[in-house]
């Protein structure tokens, strides 16, 4: 498939995929054209890169554990080395000092966002006797 028809499947821009690219985490053969190629397994593979991208893994261990995902949700090394275990329980303490951050900050959004509310009810109750 074509570029665009990747990126329209994928929700991702093509800037986006050429970067993926660039960085080695997909591969394209080319047209007689020029025109870039995609297999349809870069359908799952371009997802599971922006899941991982999104998780905040860089780009370098994304490029590190791609071999090794079977599927959407799935990481299966048959021999990792004590570095890469190390990497990964690095990766995974840092997203959750990340979650714990989100939640403390989505926690003040919404008092905040309810504190306004409360306000606004109170004066429209004001307003309206």
């Amino acid at each position: 498939m074509r570029i665009g028809e990747l990126s329209r499947r994928t929700e991702t821009s093509a800037r986006l995929l050429r970067y993926y690219e660039g960085q080695g985490l997909i591969v394209s053969s080319r047209c007689a054209n020029g025109y870039r190629d995609y297999d349809e397994a870069y359908v799952d593979r371009v997802l599971q890169i922006r899941g991982l991208l999104a998780a905040g893994l860089p780009t370098r261990i994304i490029k590190q554990i791609l071999p090794c995902l079977n599927g959407p949700r799935a990481i299966h090394f048959d021999n990792p080395t004590p570095e890469m275990l190390a990497t990964l329980e690095q990766e995974r303490d840092r997203m959750t000092a990340r979650i714990g951050c989100l939640q403390r900050n989505r926690d003040a959004v919404a008092e905040y966002v309810a504190a306004v509310r409360r306000q606004q009810a109170g004066v429209t109750q004001t307003a309206g006797q």
